[in-house]
């Protein structure tokens, strides 16, 4: 299976690294080609994020550490696109 789309659900601290600075982050890792971040609600400490990430490999564990590294949790994943790799085959 190859993921090709997730969109995640996503708790930043309000201090700390920019959305801009995450979205950056995110698009360094390989097979990620598109990332979109929109910020949901601010709280006094945190931002609620939704991340739509797109590729043509997408590694979960990947996009988990870095959001992870730049202080984020994942609260959900709400889509996930994927393929089989046997497609085209």
């Amino acid at each position: 299976m190859v993921i090709k789309r997730l969109v995640l659900d996503v708790l930043k601290p309000l201090k700390g690294p920019s959305i801009v600075e995450l979205a950056q982050s995110l698009t360094e890792l390989d097979g990620v080609r598109r990332v979109s971040i929109v910020v949901n609600e601010i709280d006094v400490e945190t931002i609620t994020l939704t991340i739509t990430v797109e590729g043509e490999s997408i590694d979960f564990d990947d996009i988990r550490e870095v959001i992870e590294r730049l202080g984020g949790v994942i609260h959900s994943v709400d889509q996930v696109v994927a393929e089989s790799e046997a497609q085209g085959k």
